[in-house]
């Protein structure tokens, strides 16, 4: 008999359901969300396993690893396609959560996630790392803006260089208001620093890896961007187009078209949001700071029939679709349609 069996994975445990070809549920149990403790519960199913589902989610890349080393079919399902499915369930519990994965697996009716590579993920706890830091720091100055604008004290636009100069000028004469802001300002004194020390390293990795120097050849591509594009798509080759990438990264239009109405709104806003703002960043740049190429003014001339705002999104979406064919067929951003025209023919 063959079977599917869906986990509903927690921090604790893990639901498990097994259900048969024809869809009956053959058992339900629970298990420790370890490794070792699901092979072993896996392995004492009834019938032959032909797959094992799971929902994308913090821990279910570790498990996916372990249970694909184990001998298992595993397949790690796109969650917001799970939960949309999960929603038609009046009573939600994990055991009703694992057996709606289980029916979903059993049918087929799901959209498989990559599971990144162990060097992908390492990138993106740096990336994440580095920007909690950075949010902790805009926090701290936010808040001591908020403390000094109840006494009337504006600190207007300033760098960030000469920030902790302009507090301690508005704080100066009084005592309270010193004792409030020396504290915070230690604390940003020290996230900045630490800020710093995560992003030279990030420059050094980007400097050392050949694709995120390939892909810095485009203009508004900083090592960030770079290391950023390559830790979310981890392996070219699973995208059958370039094309692809814009979907994939949440930055083509969502549509909903139902008898007479079909109503096309603002991106979708799937994927990878880490990726998407990146990409957005980088058509920022390109728009603003970078020199004439033929993206710019492709970009330019959408801003003239559609608005600056639509053509921002449009040339992100670009980058995404270059970037990925300058990593898949090694070669340097082009400057211009010519050059672009004569190293396809060549």
């Amino acid at each position: 008999m063959n079977v599917y069996i869906g986990l509903d994975v927690s921090l604790a445990s893990t639901a498990i359901c097994v259900v048969s070809a024809q869809g009956k549920i053959v058992k339900e149990t629970t298990a420790a969300s370890e490794p070792e403790n699901l092979i072993l519960a896996l392995k004492a199913m009834p019938g032959d396993v032909v797959a094992v589902g799971l929902e994308a989610g913090p821990l279910s890349q570790w498990l996916y690893r372990s249970l694909t080393d184990a001998g298992f079919a595993t397949a790690l399902m796109e969650t917001r396609q799970v939960k949309s499915a999960l929603k038609a369930m009046p009573i939600k519990t994990d055991r009703r959560d694992a057996e709606g994965i289980a029916r979903l697996l059993q049918m087929g009716w799901y959209r498989p996630v990559h599971c990144k590579s162990m060097s992908a993920q390492e990138m993106r706890a740096l990336l994440s790392a580095r920007k909690a830091v950075q949010q902790a720091a805009i926090n701290l100055e936010l808040s001591i803006r908020g403390v000094l604008r109840n006494f009337g004290l504006k600190m207007g636009r300033v760098a960030k260089g000469l920030f902790e100069a302009r507090v301690q000028e508005l704080a100066e004469g009084n005592p309270m208001l010193e004792a409030a802001a020396n504290p915070i300002l230690a604390a940003r004194r020290a996230l900045r620093q630490e800020l710093a020390g995560l992003e030279k390293v990030l420059r050094n990795h980007a400097k050392e890896d050949p694709v995120c120097r390939k892909l810095m050849t485009m203009p508004g591509v900083g090592a960030l961007v770079a290391l950023t594009v390559k830790a979310a798509i981890d392996d070219p080759m699973r995208f059958r187009s370039s094309k692809d990438i814009g979907p994939w990264v949440g930055l083509t239009p969502r549509r909903e078209q139902s008898g007479e109405r079909d109503i096309v709104g603002q991106i979708s806003r799937a994927g990878d949001i880490g990726l998407r703002t990146a990409l957005y960043q980088a058509a920022m740049v390109m728009l603003h700071r970078s020199g004439k190429t033929w993206l710019t003014a492709w970009a330019l001339n959408v801003a003239k029939r559609r608005g600056k705002k639509r053509a921002t999104v449009a040339l992100a979406r670009r980058i995404g679709v270059v970037l990925h064919r300058m990593w898949r067929d090694d070669t340097d951003f082009r400057f211009t349609r010519e050059d672009a025209a004569a190293a396809a023919i060549a």
